[in-house]
């Protein structure tokens, strides 16, 4: 199993709509984070009536035995905030609050099929929160400190395996945010920061295979439709052809998914036309561009890449042909 094949793709969907554009803290829709795959605390969702969510539900079958080796990532951002201060002015605030991510990996053991086989496996996680403080630059104001605070998160995975037939089973995964939080739950953004954020899971086999939910083999489409899936959707990963890696992915895709070669850096919106994105970046006003540089890294680095793009390579985003194909005459 090389996971390595699926990273971009799991990345895509790590990172799609992280912040938009004009990719800047002050648009009205970056002031609300609306992220895919958010799994809150249970209390916070308890606490709004179920509407937010709280664990996700991943199910499909594998082709093999008992003796089928299984993997499995989940990959989730965890937000953080960041103010810039000012020392001079006795640690007053320069700037609004803005929640950044960093990426985190919770990655099980392998383990046998068999191991999963009449009754789930709890795995308990759990991931710290910090408290940083870095200088950041020298400017007219004096010298500011960015304060970088980050929440607990605490989770569990089960697995569960259950036999269909003699080389079919059905792998049912659960994960949930068991995250505590104080009496009466608090409001929603900093509930967000104890959560798991563009939550999705990659799984793998060995010795055996994933069955497409989406094609499923006909002698297997009733199995199929008993899978239940909530929050994600799985999808296969990979080569076209290649069946020991699936994709429980919170956006809807198809089985295996690329990105155009053509994007050379993720914009957080793989449903828009980088063209166009790259277009509209270079039309933004000095000002504007002096706001992304000092909010969020990866705003800054989609800025910076931008204003240094080689003519040739912004002429590739003008369009291609993936392949032709004649036209069908209508019959008279």
């Amino acid at each position: 199993m090389n996971f390595d094949r699926v990273d971009q793709i799991a990345k895509a969907v790590l990172y799609e709509g992280y912040m938009l554009y004009p990719y800047r803290p002050s648009s009205v829709k970056n002031q609300q984070r609306w992220n895919f795959g958010v799994l809150y605390p249970v209390a916070y969702s308890e606490a709004q009536g179920g509407v937010e969510q709280c664990s996700l539900r991943t199910e499909c079958l594998v082709v093999g035995s008992a003796a089928t080796v299984v993997e499995l990532t989940l990959r989730f951002l965890h937000f953080y905030t960041r103010a810039a201060t000012n020392q001079e002015l006795q640690g007053e605030l320069v700037s609004d609050p803005w929640q950044e991510a960093i990426e985190k990996t919770v990655k099980l053991p392998a383990h046998l099929l068999s191991s999963f086989l009449g009754r789930p496996v709890g795995h308990p996680f759990s991931v710290a929160g910090e408290l940083n403080a870095i200088i950041a630059d020298n400017g007219e104001s004096g010298s500011a400190t960015s304060a970088l605070h980050q929440r607990a998160i605490e989770g569990v995975i089960e697995v569960a395996a259950e036999a269909i037939r003699q080389d079919i089973f059905k792998l049912s995964i659960l994960i949930r945010n068991t995250t505590p939080l104080p009496e009466p739950p608090p409001a929603r953004d900093t509930a967000l920061m104890h959560s798991m954020v563009s939550a999705h899971v990659v799984m793998g086999v060995k010795d055996g295979e994933f069955v497409s939910l989406l094609e499923p083999p006909t002698d297997l489409q009733e199995c199929t439709s008993r899978c239940q899936n909530v929050g994600v959707w799985p999808v296969l990963v990979g080569d076209s052809g290649q069946r020991d890696i699936m994709l429980a992915s919170p956006i809807i895709l198809y089985d295996y998914p690329q990105i155009a070669p053509e994007s050379a850096c993720d914009l957080f919106d793989g449903t828009e036309i980088d063209e166009i994105l790259s277009l509209r970046i270079m039309t933004l006003t000095d000002e504007e561009k002096r706001e992304i540089r000092q909010s969020d890294d990866r705003a800054r680095q989609i800025l910076e890449r931008t204003d240094a793009m080689p003519a040739e390579h912004f002429m590739k985003l003008h369009g291609v042909v993936r392949g032709m194909r004649p036209l069908k005459e209508n019959n008279p």
